[in-house]
């Protein structure tokens, strides 16, 4: 060995660069400054909950991974942290909604209702000053700057009114400079259509007493103080209109009521117990409603999983056959309806059953007007054969590859003993499909249940259902039902009926599964 070779041997190796860590680093930065800006985000909000839970999120993150110890909790963190956001998080506040009379009237706290109220009586102050004013915005949120003896005040619609040092006025009075501020050039002020709209419904208070009125302004130039006819009197919990004498108290039940019943628009949501679960199925226009829809989500859903499974074992049966030529292209075929997409489909069939130019009156029943989709038994059919439709080649997919995993012996064996070919199907080949396919099975219940697309892209849960609340219609399964209770598609919005609901369907989906999947422990016996 030569001495090059020999000082090369005892030179220390060279330190790899740790790219690891500041990977590490670097993904912990960006979770530090999302988990900051939620904080920050829900402390304006003043959302506790949220705020808590983003910093506890955020320190056992910088504990789990800038420590060596916990390495199991390195892995198994992210999935725990979606697992409560995703699931946990979002049922624990539906379930806190069912418990309240959330909804429309009742759509945020007591404060934000006198708010409400008092907008809802606003009248221009008789004699009042009109005000130089400009429009400012700071980080998105607009407000009104205006000169008062020479003074500028700035506020915005959560702010009332205060003085800012330093800020300057023009020669026509309005203010052109505001520390903190940016002033939107007038020129903006009176050309875009969006922001002028935004300025219209701006209202900024003059103090904190909201009885004081606040500055509104019509052209973003000159404003004036604006007071409500309705007064609030937050000791006695009253609102007085000066105009009929009329007193309005709040309730317990998040409205202000006067004495002969009358109430205001504008409400909160408060805790109402178990309300909404009895309002459910005790409201004369939504009890017997709902209880049908149960009826035909059950129906659908029993129904769907028995048809498609029934139909798709039979072709998986019929293609099987080693006597069957060209199966591979015909088993292309029947998985066609398979490859589309659901709303697609649910479309065109909606079409095609159309009662006076659809193609199924004219082709298949020598253009008779049949209302398909306006009769509420035709319509539930529809909706079935439909779904049949879509569902048949999944189960033709699931059963040819059950059927493929047999064992031959067994048919062999089967078939030596004399067993023919309906005993070999009923004592061996369902019983050993059923083993495979009834966990999914179920899960194609809980899909069904909850099947959406289908019944809103085909029939949009129609034909109503007469006297019904929410349009309420035949087809509607209780996810629809939801979804039209909550109003999201239009009119009076209930979330606190439409959440405990919700929570019905996931007891109901959670029971079902539970009780199905311990009866297919039996069948395991089988094997």
């Amino acid at each position: 060995m030569t001495t090059e070779e020999r000082t090369a041997e005892r030179a220390p190796a060279r330190r790899r660069i740790p790219w690891g860590f500041f990977v590490k680093i670097a993904l912990l930065a960006l979770v530090n400054a999302l988990g900051l800006s939620i904080a920050l985000a829900a402390f304006a909000a003043e959302s506790w909950l949220i705020l808590g839970g983003s910093v506890a999120l955020v320190v056992i993150a910088d504990v789990v991974y800038l420590t060596k110890r916990a390495l199991p909790m390195k892995y198994l963190l992210p999935g725990l942290v979606f697992l409560f956001v995703f699931q946990i998080f979002i049922f624990g506040y539906t379930a806190y909604i069912a418990f309240t009379n959330y909804g429309t009237g009742h759509a945020g706290s007591q404060e934000q209702a006198v708010q409400a109220a008092l907008i809802q009586g606003e009248r221009r102050v008789d004699g009042a000053p009109t005000y130089p004013l400009a429009v400012v915005e700071r980080l998105g949120e607009y407000g009104f700057a205006l000169t008062d003896d020479g003074e500028v005040l700035v506020g915005t619609e959560t702010e009332p009114l205060a003085e800012v040092p330093g800020a300057t006025a023009g020669a026509a009075g309005a203010p052109t400079d505001v520390p903190g501020w940016t002033v939107v050039p007038r020129a903006d002020v009176l050309t875009d259509a969006e922001l002028q709209q935004v300025i219209a419904a701006l209202r900024v208070p003059v103090s904190d007493d909201p009885n004081d009125g606040s500055i509104r302004t019509r052209d973003g130039t000159s404003g004036s103080v604006y007071t409500s006819t309705l007064v609030w009197d937050a000791d006695a919990q009253t609102i007085t209109d000066t105009s009929t004498g009329t007193v309005y108290e709040a309730t317990d039940r998040g409205s202000f009521v006067a004495a002969d019943g009358t109430a205001l628009p504008a409400g909160w949501y408060v805790n109402v117990g178990f309300e909404n679960f009895v309002r459910g199925f005790t409201d004369p226009s939504l009890g017997t409603p709902l209880i049908q829809v149960m009826a035909w989500t059950f129906a659908f859903a029993i129904l769907t999983v028995v048809s498609s499974f029934g139909l798709g074992l039979l072709f998986a049966l019929i293609f099987n056959d080693p006597r069957v030529r060209a199966r591979k292209f015909l088993r292309m075929l029947i998985i066609l309806p398979y490859a589309f997409p659901a709303f697609m489909t649910a479309l065109l069939w909606r079409g095609m059953l159309n009662s006076e130019f659809g193609v199924i009156n004219d082709l298949f029943f020598f253009g008779a007007d049949i209302n398909w989709l306006g009769d509420p038994w035709l319509a539930r059919f529809a909706v079935l054969w439909v779904n049949l439709w879509l569902s048949y080649p999944y189960w033709f997919l699931v059963c040819t590859g059950a059927l493929q995993s047999l064992s031959g012996d067994t048919m062999e064996a089967a078939t030596i003993d004399g067993a023919g070919a309906w005993r070999r199907f009923r004592s061996i080949i369902l019983p050993l499909l059923l083993v495979s396919t009834a966990p999914l099975a179920i899960a194609s219940f809980a899909f069904n249940f909850n099947n959406f697309t289908i019944i809103y892209m085909l029939t949009e849960g129609g034909p109503a259902i007469p006297g019904a609340a929410s349009r309420l219609g035949a087809t509607d399964l209780l996810i629809t039902a939801i979804y039209k209770i909550s109003g999201v598609s239009g009119g009076a919005a209930d979330y606190g009926l439409a959440s405990a609901l919700s929570i019905i369907v996931f007891i109901v989906i959670g029971v079902v599964s539970a009780v199905a999947f311990r009866q297919t422990r039996k069948l395991e016996e089988i094997q």
